[in-house]
């Protein structure tokens, strides 16, 4: 790798943390708790092993082995894909109600790790097999493909332990990589908010854990900057527990709005509470 190549979110070395942390959450599991709800509606706590288990034998399946097995046709707008894409998840958990828990964990245990040491064999600056497509991109670099990913598995698992009222994994180490990923949607959010050029939005996740984000309006777009020598327009401050569910849909801005806190201009601070990093 060059020099002048930094991998702005660098997040390969967390996949076997979390993977060795879902692991023995599943172990420490009751059979009730497998069956405990989620805030993902249709899905319990098995269900999204499930689905855990799936991202891990298509992600080798696809990527390593360029095998795609179901073709989606007909899509021609983003819509079409998430609903194929709902629709390959719902028959995957559907057919794997079958599988005892024991059977998901020595499953998720051994392709965690095919998984997570095949993507440290991509080239982080090569094209992605897949785009970011809640980030608005039509190609990503392996890099950014890499970091949803972790996303994926960051997400799922925490649904589970807020589920059974297992400690969380909010820490700067897992969490902050994870955040930081997916505020990478907050221009593609604006992208048709109108606003004179110069408007500087600040999103804020609150705590040691956190971070800061600012984006500004240009002629044509909205762009990430570093550093802001004036007052934003807006600053929306969210606590790290509500930014995970909130932009995930496992909360609605709605709700959102009774516990962010927004400063400045508050019809413009309220487009970033309908940040969506999932495909839904």
């Amino acid at each position: 790798m060059k020099s002048s190549e930094i991998i702005p979110i660098q997040t390969l070395h967390l996949f076997p943390i979390l993977d060795t942390l879902l692991i023995d959450l599943l172990k420490s599991l009751t059979e009730e708790e497998w069956n405990a709800q989620t805030v993902a509606k249709k899905w319990k706590v098995k269900d999204i092993a499930s689905h855990l288990l799936d991202g891990n034998l298509r992600g080798l399946s696809i990527s390593r082995d360029h095998y795609f097995g179901e073709n989606p046709e007909n899509i021609n707008s983003y819509q079409d894909l998430v609903d194929f894409l709902n629709q390959l998840n719902m028959t995957w958990t559907n057919a794997t109600k079958r599988l005892s828990p024991n059977v998901l964990i020595d499953l998720l245990e051994s392709t965690g790790k095919e998984y997570s040491d095949h993507l440290q064999t991509l080239n982080s600056f090569e094209n992605a097999i897949f785009s970011v497509a809640w980030a608005g991109q039509e190609t990503s670099l392996n890099w950014f493909h890499i970091a949803r990913e972790y996303t994926e598995k960051f997400l799922h698992q925490q649904q589970i332990r807020d589920a059974v009222g297992k400690p969380a994994l909010m820490t700067k180490e897992l969490f902050n990589p994870f955040i930081e990923t997916f505020v990478q949607a907050l221009p593609h959010t604006y992208r048709n908010t109108q606003a004179p050029n110069g408007t500087i939005v600040c999103l804020i996740a609150t705590t040691e854990i956190g971070g800061q984000w600012n984006i500004i309006k240009k002629e044509n777009n909205w762009e990430f900057i570093d550093s802001i020598e004036n007052s934003p327009t807006s600053t929306v401050k969210i606590n790290p527990q509500d930014a995970w569910l909130l932009f995930s849909k496992g909360m609605s801005p709605i709700e959102a709005l009774e516990k962010v806190e927004i400063i400045g201009d508050k019809d413009l601070g309220c487009i970033a509470l309908n940040i969506v990093a999932v495909m839904a």
